[in-house]
């Protein structure tokens, strides 16, 4: 072989009546064979699924032709030219092993991309059709028939959680469930740790890539989801704070159907879903002519309750401020017990922070800011739709007295504030509630605030900031606000002007 084609950059075999002659080094690193010269040339190379080269050669003449294959042997792409010749053949071979790389893992970003943006597409559909819900029947049925009824998904079912017996009761399917979703619907009455299960029980997503040969999902689901050709299943819990409403399982027929972008969007669409079941609970309560008033006994699995058993105090709330990702700030006061021992109290325990005395009138007598985890029995109320009406905690004995809405689930309520059984119902009465000026005057107050106006004003009205002399400072307040001073008081100011223009719209002067 000429020097010239001995050190070519791509590997060239010269080949007679189907014998390689000769070839140069490339080829042979390529190929990974050592001396080729007198064999086959269809022995040369690696087996392939089409195995292309062999047609080039058959026959009384050459064929001119190129390919590329993936050889399986040597795990490469060989990009290959036969050239015929007056005398010889000529093959021209290429290591594009690389290029083929990048160029699949371009189309599977691309297809990843794709995918993302319908499903983001799909959530958006369910996000909106949720407005329109108006309870959390409504509100999981919609999830379910967007996502069941999609080509991006075989089939999706809803459960719904049952806190006191840690149930899951099938709430429906949509799609095409198949012979999988029998075999899910026996697993749950076996009590079988399926990936819904496991969601709910940890209050995260659980995704399993392939249902089949994943030795966490049990066995008869396995076998079903293989004759189903399932491949992947994306298990979503329905929670608000320290609530799980319930769990939508979404099946589909790919192993990458669950890209971390689309993980992400349904971990958004399950914290969205729990918050419009919790509002749907608390409009009911809200414009509700009948209202359940329920007194339940709190046990010692209360932190309030020890903190008043230890210090032997008593401790009632006097108002809370809407809870966030941090959990419940709550305002006591204090009575039989100085208020420092109540706030070190309080920092000692695991699941209350951040004590702090607000006043202190003398050594038995103040108030003080406590913020509650979502673990807290009174947080668990709060979470679950139930306005906090009064909550007392004596010398280790503790009552919480809660609104419910008329059709809401007492015993679900109760499961979720006992410890190792339901909380004890001390009383329950239904009772009328008429509308009155306070409380349409107090919505259109609600309704012209913002958020973060609201938390601002309410945290500093609870902090004892309006009163003389003041609790709190406006740098204090707004320190357990995590926002500075100037901000604190640029939102007392907007919110006060906004308090005073509703009061005088409301008893018809405007003229502010």
């Amino acid at each position: 072989m000429e020097h010239r084609l001995e050190e070519a950059p791509i590997g060239i075999i010269t080949v007679r009546e189907g014998t390689v002659q000769a070839c140069n080094e490339r080829a042979a690193d390529i190929l990974a064979t050592d001396t080729p010269a007198g064999d086959p040339i269809v022995d040369v190379f690696p087996r392939s699924v089409e195995g292309s080269i062999s047609p080039a050669f058959d026959g009384s003449s050459v064929s001119n032709s190129s390919f590329e294959e993936y050889y399986p042997t040597v795990d490469q792409w060989l990009s290959v030219s036969v050239v015929p010749g007056d005398d010889a053949a000529t093959v021209y071979v290429s290591d594009v092993t690389e290029q083929k790389n990048r160029e699949r893992t371009i189309e599977r970003l691309r297809a990843e991309s794709e995918r993302a943006t319908v499903v983001d597409r799909l959530i958006a559909d369910v996000l909106q059709g949720l407005i329109g819900a108006t309870s959390r029947g409504a509100i999981t049925e919609t999830i379910r028939e967007r996502l069941g009824t999609s080509d991006q998904y075989r089939f999706a079912w809803t459960g719904e959680h049952v806190a006191d017996g840690d149930e899951l009761l099938v709430g429906g399917v949509a799609g095409e469930p198949g012979e999988t979703f029998p075999a899910i619907r026996e697993a749950i009455e076996q009590g079988a740790a399926i990936p819904e299960r496991r969601a709910v029980e940890r209050q995260q997503p659980e995704l399993i890539h392939s249902v089949s040969e994943d030795e966490r999902v049990p066995e008869p689901l396995r076998v079903a989801g293989f004759a189903d050709g399932v491949q992947s299943v994306l298990a979503l819990p329905l929670v608000y704070g320290s609530s799980v409403y319930g769990v939508v399982g979404v099946y589909a027929e790919m192993e990458t159907a669950f890209s971390d972008h689309v993980r992400s969007s349904f971990e958004t669409l399950g914290e969205l879903a729990g918050f419009a079941i919790n509002a749907t609970q608390n409009r009911k309560l809200l414009f509700a002519d009948t209202v359940t008033e329920v007194t339940f006994e709190l046990a010692s699995n209360s932190p309030l309750v020890r903190v008043s058993d230890t210090c032997s105090a008593a401790l009632t709330l006097d108002g809370t401020v809407a809870p966030d990702e941090d959990g419940l700030t709550c305002f006591f006061t204090v009575s039989g017990a100085d208020a420092k021992t109540v706030v070190e109290t309080v920092d000692a325990v695991p699941t209350t922070r951040d004590g702090q005395i607000v006043r202190r009138e003398d050594e038995e007598h103040g108030r003080v800011e406590v913020t509650l985890d979502d673990t807290v029995p009174l947080v668990s109320a709060v979470n679950r739709g139930a306005t906090v009406r009064t909550a007392t905690f004596d010398d280790g004995d503790g009552q919480l007295v809660v609104e419910l809405s008329p059709d809401a689930d007492v015993r679900r309520l109760a499961g979720a504030l006992g410890d190792d059984g339901p909380a004890t119902v001390l009383a329950r009465q239904d009772r009328t509630q008429s509308p009155t000026t306070k409380r349409e005057f107090q919505n259109e107050l609600d309704e012209r605030l913002t958020d973060r106006q609201a938390t601002a004003l309410r945290t500093a009205y609870l902090a004892d900031y309006f009163r003389s002399p003041r609790g709190n400072t406006a740098e204090e307040v707004a320190s357990s606000l995590g926002i500075t001073g100037s901000t604190l008081l640029h939102h007392l100011r907007a919110s006060q002007r906004k308090l005073l223009g509703a009061f005088y719209d409301e008893h018809g002067n405007t003229g502010l």
